[in-house]
């Protein structure tokens, strides 16, 4: 009896060897549609098309080719039921034993500069989704293959037992499901983005809908995640590695669970700092917080200048830490990075002879990722029953928002100094006080369960370095208690949000001694 495979692809690597092995040694007969079928048929392969199989044409310009009973029929028949063998008999429709298809390039469309949402709409498949649910629904007589890595294990399946396994079959029934969920979730969070005004061609700021999905295909099984004993994997988002995943790992050990948080949080750190016309930035971040954040004095500034600067901040927390750089890695930059026990760095690019000296600190895990500006629109966070979903903080601050609500007025370089400040302060795990002078962090206080406690690490940190300095917060004071402190320490600038019902008193207290106080009317809780 002859088998029957139905072959639609968009993305056809492997197709023409599969197809063949398929035909020359296993017998079956091809249906196929479209372009799959014109590529096999040039191939020198016996198909069918579908137009042919079906005695209906393609219609709409191609939308409608394979939404027909004798596909659908053929797919999800159960032939160990004598009521489906007589449907099939009755209307002459073989059983189809393989289905392989793949979808339409909706996610690399949307990702093409300039995409309209015409041509966004036109990518989304309806025919191949349908057909691999069917598969998949009926995988207890049907395998469904949507990937072109399944091809050779479904040979040997073949080879093996002349049959595919059930094993196999549920197995790629899974894969199936994912699949097509992956691909809806991308077109609905596309959808999304849109503008309810067709008339209007800007994509809306970031909206919570009343249902989100999170797809992801995994790059890779880790070792394990933050601790030995628990499992853990990493997954990418779209059909195309974005992001981490299209990173290259110039050298060193396996990413772990822990360098990947890390990495992601030392990126949105000195993506702060990611201008054609600014100075050198870096940033060192341990334990998901940053220990030294610094810029170079000027755009033409050395980035070893920048680097010496934050690794001088905190050398000692900086000590098995990560590294975030704005601009390629050079050799004078190289050398000094390899005087200090590192367990990652990142950079938009990293030059042939820095790469040569990186080498000499095998371990060290080294990666290129040449857009620092890529991160997630949304942050998701797991509770139990659900999870919580916000969009991301990568607002832009604009200092000419901000309010100068003391006696004492910034000159245009302390408001410089402080909107530096204030930017480093919102990756500070809240409650976060941040210390800094020269564009350089001198003191961080992180995680404290008061304010009081975090001023009080970040003035202790910074020492003597404190006075003249300015100080972030990234909530308001709740009393003045913490700016007679910092008062006392040596700051002459504060940066908050403002909004206690006491603010008035820590102005007071600000005038009182002299400091100049801005408050930004925005917070940065970072939990």
């Amino acid at each position: 009896m002859t088998r029957t495979a139905l072959l639609s692809v968009s993305d056809k690597t492997g197709l023409i060897e599969f197809a063949r092995q398929l035909v020359e040694r296993f017998g079956f007969a091809i249906v196929s549609s479209g372009g799959t079928a014109n590529a096999l048929k040039a191939a020198g392969l016996p198909v069918t098309k579908v137009s042919d199989y079906t005695g209906s044409p393609e219609i709409l310009g191609g939308r409608v080719k394979t939404l027909h009973p004798r596909v659908h029929g053929g797919i999800l028949a159960r032939t160990d039921l004598e009521s489906d063998r007589a449907d099939l008999a009755a209307n002459k429709i073989p059983a189809i034993d393989l289905v392989v298809v793949n979808l339409y390039p909706f996610e690399q469309t949307i990702a093409r500069e300039g995409v309209t949402l015409a041509e966004a709409v036109e990518q989304i498949d309806i025919g191949g989704p349908a057909m691999i649910r069917a598969a998949a629904k009926n995988h207890s007589r049907v395998t469904v293959l949507c990937n072109p890595a399944q091809y050779d294990r479904y040979l040997q399946e073949m080879a093996s037992n002349g049959t595919p396994s059930l094993e196999f079959r549920l197995q790629c029934a899974r894969e199936a499901f994912w699949h097509t969920s992956t691909y809806d979730s991308a077109i609905a969070h596309y959808l999304c983005q849109q503008s309810d005004n067709p008339a209007d061609t800007d994509t809306k700021a970031f909206a919570t809908p009343t249902t989100w999905a999170i797809a992801g295909q995994q790059v890779k099984a880790l070792r394990y995640g933050e601790n030995p004993h628990q499992s853990a994997a990493w997954y990418r988002s779209g059909s195309d590695p974005s992001g981490w995943a299209a990173a290259e790992q110039v050298q060193g050990k396996e990413l772990s669970y822990n360098n990947l948080v890390d990495l992601e949080s030392v990126r949105s750190v000195i993506a702060e700092f990611v201008a054609p016309d600014g100075p050198p930035a870096a940033a060192i971040l341990k334990h998901n917080n940053p220990c030294g954040v610094a810029l170079g004095s000027s755009v033409n500034a050395p980035l070893l200048e920048a680097y010496r600067k934050a690794l001088e901040a905190d050398s000692v927390s900086a000590f098995g830490g990560i590294v975030a750089l704005n601009r390629a890695i050079d050799a004078e930059t190289a050398t000094a990075l390899t005087e200090t026990f590192l367990e990652c760095i990142v950079a938009p690019g990293c030059d042939e002879a820095a790469r040569a000296i990186l080498q000499k600190k095998q371990n060290l895990r080294v990666l290129v990722l040449p857009d620092l500006l890529a991160g997630p629109a949304a942050i998701v966070k797991p509770i139990a029953g659900g999870f919580l979903l916000q969009a991301a903080d990568d607002e832009p601050s604009d200092p000419s928002t901000w309010r100068a609500v003391t006696e004492q007025q910034p000159t245009p370089d302390l408001l410089a100094e402080m909107a530096f400040a204030w930017r480093v302060v919102k990756h500070v795990k809240s409650n976060a006080i941040v210390v800094t002078d020269q564009r350089t962090t001198l003191g961080i206080g992180a995680g404290q369960m008061n304010r009081v406690g975090s001023v009080a690490l970040a003035l202790a940190q910074s020492g003597d370095r404190a006075r003249g300095a300015v100080l972030a917060s990234d909530g308001f004071f709740p009393f003045d208690d913490s700016v007679r402190t910092a008062a006392a320490a040596g700051i002459r600038a504060i940066v908050q949000p403002g909004g206690s019902v006491r603010d008035e008193d820590s102005i007071n207290a600000a005038n009182e001694l002299g400091l100049v106080m801005v408050m930004t009317d925005r917070r940065h809780f970072l939990h």
